[in-house]
């Protein structure tokens, strides 16, 4: 053992080799002075080991430091280990600030756009177990992994279910967002996917249609967002759907935004003695109205007028403006002619607004 080899460990190991060889005041002594003391101590025993007296200090510190290698490499191993595991296990992570509360296995899906959909999730640890041993040997190969299904004939359960999209997620997360390209009725199941292509659901969506690209562009992609477009968001997933019988979706959004979601529960109102239905049907009112969005697209630099006003043409030559839509039948000519005047283009856009009042229901407490 030289001092150059000597240097390059840390004081903790010197000191530890300082007390197996029987170092006086190992434990006060600085890293030079450790190092000079093991020096000091190798060549005694070099001395000694002419004439058998103890084993060579340079064996013993050779033994020390295989130990020590070893050690290391476990300690290693372990954290390797422990980091896979982590980034395999799908175990829902507890929410910083929370109260802990029992997890159990549930998936939600909610329509963020024309081409983005919002997965979430939450598994239970028992869950993780159940399918580690379902799937036996295939288990540690299994990858963590999305399946997105489209719903060929609109049909929850069905054979026509068909996987048109694997993603491979990590653990440690909850929510997922999963481009789509094109519209499609669709659900996602999270689960397990062994090498062998064999797979374990841990749980499944609701389904949801996702609109077409017009529909929802503006819907931002955070979930601190969603307040603001709750309701929208909450019928694009189907939410308001009667063939939607999850009650996940709902119990989701009710536990985010902290009110009731869906339409309002067919409930009575306490009424006081002498109140009259007729009283209540005059109080109750609904008014409707609406407008119209008129665009399109024409030669950059051109004029165009609707119904004889000028519409604001952008440099690309898109345009786009609201029209009053009362309650009758309307035809609308939009004229285009070009900058110098020489061509013109004419569309007549013709529209019918019908809109009916139905008569007012009231319901009594005999209705519930």
């Amino acid at each position: 053992m030289t001092a150059a080899h000597l240097k390059e460990k840390p004081v903790r190991d010197l000191a530890r080799l300082a007390k197996q060889h029987g170092v006086t005041g190992w434990h006060s002594m600085r890293k030079d002075q450790l190092i000079r003391a093991l020096i000091r101590k190798a060549k005694s025993s070099r001395v000694a080991q002419a004439g058998g007296i103890r084993p060579s200090l340079k064996a013993a510190g050779g033994a020390a430091v295989t130990a020590i290698r070893d050690a290391e490499v476990a300690r290693r191993i372990a954290e390797a280990r422990a980091r896979l595991q982590r980034v395999k296990s799908l175990e829902t992570p507890p929410e910083g600030g929370k109260a802990a509360r029992a997890v159990r296995d549930r998936m939600v899906v909610m329509v963020r756009g024309p081409h983005w959909l919002h997965a979430f999730w939450e598994v239970a640890p028992r869950s993780i177990a159940r399918a580690e041993a379902a799937l036996g040997q295939e288990w540690h190969a299994a990858r963590p992994v999305l399946r997105l299904l489209e719903l060929e004939n609109g049909l929850q359960g069905a054979p026509s279910e068909r996987v048109v999209r694997t993603i491979d997620v990590h653990g440690g997360v909850k929510n997922w967002f999963i481009d789509i390209r094109h519209p499609i009725r669709c659900r996602v199941e999270v689960g397990y996917l062994a090498a062998s292509g064999r797979f374990h659901a841990l749980a499944r969506s609701n389904a949801v249609s996702t609109p077409a690209g017009l529909q929802g562009d503006t819907l931002d992609a955070h979930w601190g967002d969603i307040a603001s477009d709750c309701e929208k968001i909450y019928s694009m997933s189907g939410g308001f759907s009667p063939e939607n019988n999850s009650t996940e979706l709902q119990e989701l959004f009710e536990e985010r935004l902290r009110r009731p979601m869906g339409p309002p529960a067919s409930r009575s109102a306490v009424r006081s003695e002498g109140e009259a239905d007729d009283d209540r049907a005059d109080d109750f009112q609904l008014e409707v109205d609406a407008e119209m969005i008129v665009y399109g697209a024409t030669q950059p630099g051109s004029y165009v007028t609707l119904q004889g006003e000028p519409v604001k043409v952008q440099p690309d030559g898109t345009f786009k403006v609201r029209v009053d839509l009362p309650n009758k039948r309307q035809v609308l000519p939009i004229i285009a002619s070009t900058a110098d005047g020489v061509e013109r283009q004419t569309v007549v856009l013709a529209v019918e607004r019908n809109t009916k009042s139905m008569e007012p229901l009231t319901r009594g407490c005999d209705d519930f």
